[in-house]
């Protein structure tokens, strides 16, 4: 008993220290952060469509270039530790010409107004299309209710423009087929609410290389279109100006050396293409700030990495990938990944809340409780794909210990993919995703800066801030904290597990179907636990282990405690 007394003083003694270094990454962050500029390089580079290549994504790179500049950073010459602060840009040709918009218009011939223009929904044109004459297109309009392959080859297209409610890129081969110039489509999913936002169009993209282009409708004009073609011969000049070029794709890259490890480090990521404003020039915008705060705190000695920092804009998914499969040396030494795609929002004019995206834990697979899946739907997560580590709930916690302070709203969703986390998890690092869903605006052209929150960008940037800085000067006494953190928030969750599984059973579940979910989240935490021995920068003594093997031996009670009353 004395045993466990002393240990449990030492515990609570280590993680008041912990907290103490926590608190004070958290002062200096919260201090430091400049949400003004994120919100300005937010702003320069939501102005463009971004695609890799194109003036837009290349613009976008060089600004962040000259914020790194200015912060102190120094061109790499030779390798990226040959300085503490250094940056590179890697150019790489690319295999496919680069695409841009320029300008849209579609006139019904008779009115006044333009359907549609290009000023105001620059989404209009899908990636790829290229451009009509100079002067425009004129032809005349048929509209297909619905999609029958077989009935719309035997219609006379020739010269026409084909008009469905539908995806342009379902018509486009039928339509090239049948000899028609273009294809006008409606596409926007029901969580974008387009009854109610009628001047939104998701963008998207098309087959390069097209005879035959094609163009998206908002639902305002879709419904103006369609009532006009109801009524009879409605004829329609288009006019659609792109550029269509080779290019080389661009991904910069910056560091802070760490003093102890520099091989060790956690890298963070902001894809820079797509054309919002919320996705992803927020991204761009809060992680520039980020690199150039952490510059500043370096220079004045305020913190001391004693593993490296990386701060990573590219092509999403492609560039990080990159990173990370084609050094295998690198590769290795990277402990964390956190991906920053969407981290702006204002969310009383998007709808949408700031979310951690898991890595893969049981409620990948059971979904229940108030664990709730985005509109952008569950992964295929089996129990072979599970990945139990300590970063879930160490970076959950700091995030809701800034949600506290500043009165902001911390959720979190299971994990789902399809950001720049998803290319560390495939290659077993872990990676977490920080963003904002459900979003009214979700790719849309009305994803605008006036729909972005410098104050989100904010609490998101200190919170990625803390946390990294924390976790690359870790010593014994931070992971020994974490121990006790991970224990308590595992403990918790087995609490809420146990008795959403006696309702379960109640309601006339499987016992054994119900047992299996508590033994699968219990086996979860107890190798999550186990992850926290290699936090430590430099491993001194044999507490850490010991601090884990304490905790796993109370999560394993538990689990069995739980596992006896579920019948």
């Amino acid at each position: 008993m004395k045993t466990k007394i002393l240990f449990l003083l030492l515990l609570a003694g280590v993680t008041c220290y912990a907290q103490n270094t926590t608190d004070g990454f958290f002062k200096m962050t919260r201090a430091g952060f400049q949400e003004k500029n994120a919100y300005e390089t937010t702003a320069f580079v939501e102005k463009y469509f971004r695609v890799p290549g194109n003036t837009g994504f290349n613009a976008s790179i060089h600004y962040v270039e000259n914020i790194l500049k200015k912060a102190g950073f120094v061109e790499q010459k030779k390798n990226e530790f040959e300085a503490p602060l250094t940056y590179r840009i890697e150019k790489r040709a690319m295999k496919n010409t680069t695409w841009e918009p320029i300008d849209a218009n579609i006139d019904i011939i008779g009115e006044s107004q333009p359907l549609i223009s290009y000023k105001t929904n620059r989404n209009m044109i899908p990636i790829n299309c290229g451009s009509t004459a100079a002067d425009g297109v004129t032809a005349n309009v048929v509209y297909i209710e619905k999609i029958v392959s077989a009935e719309i080859e035997k219609m006379d297209l020739k010269g026409k423009i084909l008009f469905s409610e539908n995806s342009p890129s379902r018509l486009l081969q039928i339509a090239t087929k049948a000899g028609a110039i273009g294809v006008l489509g409606y596409s926007m999913p029901k969580y974008t609410q387009p009854e109610i936002h009628q001047t939104s169009i998701q963008f998207g993209s098309m087959k390069a290389n097209s005879e035959v282009w094609t163009l998206l409708l908002s639902y305002t004009a879709k419904e103006k279109l369609k009532a006009a073609c109801l009524k009879g011969d409605t004829k329609l000049k288009v006019n659609i100006q792109t550029k269509i070029y080779p290019s080389e794709e661009l991904t910069i890259v910056a560091n802070i050396k760490g003093s102890i490890n520099p091989n060790e480090r956690f890298v963070f990521s902001a894809h820079v293409q797509e054309p919002g404003a919320n996705d992803n020039a927020s991204g761009v915008g809060t992680l520039a700030e980020m690199a150039r705060l952490t510059a500043e705190l370096y220079q004045a000695k305020k913190i001391k990495p004693e593993r490296s920092l990386t701060f990573l804009w590219g092509d999403e998914i492609v560039s990080t990938r990159r990173y990370i499969t084609e050094d295998t040396t690198r590769a290795r030494g990277i402990m964390w990944g956190m991906s920053l795609d969407m981290v702006g929002e204002n969310t009383k004019k998007t709808g949408g809340s700031f979310l951690i995206e898991k890595m893969p834990d049981p409620s990948a697979i059971w979904t229940r409780g108030t664990d709730k899946h985005t509109e952008w739907g569950a992964g295929d997560v089996s129990e072979k794909d599970l990945f139990p580590h300590y970063f879930n709930d160490f970076i959950f916690d700091i995030c809701k210990a800034q949600g506290k302070f500043a009165n902001w709203t911390v959720n979190y969703n299971p994990f789902e993919g399809g950001s720049d986390h998803t290319p560390f998890l495939q290659n077993k690092i872990p990676g977490l995703l920080m963003w904002h869903f459900t979003d009214v605006f979700y790719h849309t052209d009305n994803d605008r800066i006036d729909k972005v929150s410098a104050t989100e960008m904010k609490n998101v940037g200190i919170s990625g801030l803390t946390a990294a800085y924390t976790l690359i000067s870790a010593d014994e006494n931070t992971a020994i904290a974490t121990v006790s953190q991970v224990k308590a928030d595992a403990l918790i969750r087995l609490k809420t597990e146990f008795q959403l599984s006696k309702k379960a059973i109640t309601n006339g579940k499987s016992a054994d179907d119900e047992k299996h979910i508590i033994e699968v989240w219990g086996k979860w935490y107890v190798d999550a636990l186990a992850t926290i021995n290699k936090m430590p920068v430099k491993p001194e003594t044999t507490r850490v282990d010991s601090a884990i093997k304490f905790a796993i031996n109370e999560i394993d009670k538990q689990t069995q405690v739980y596992l006896s009353e579920l019948k």
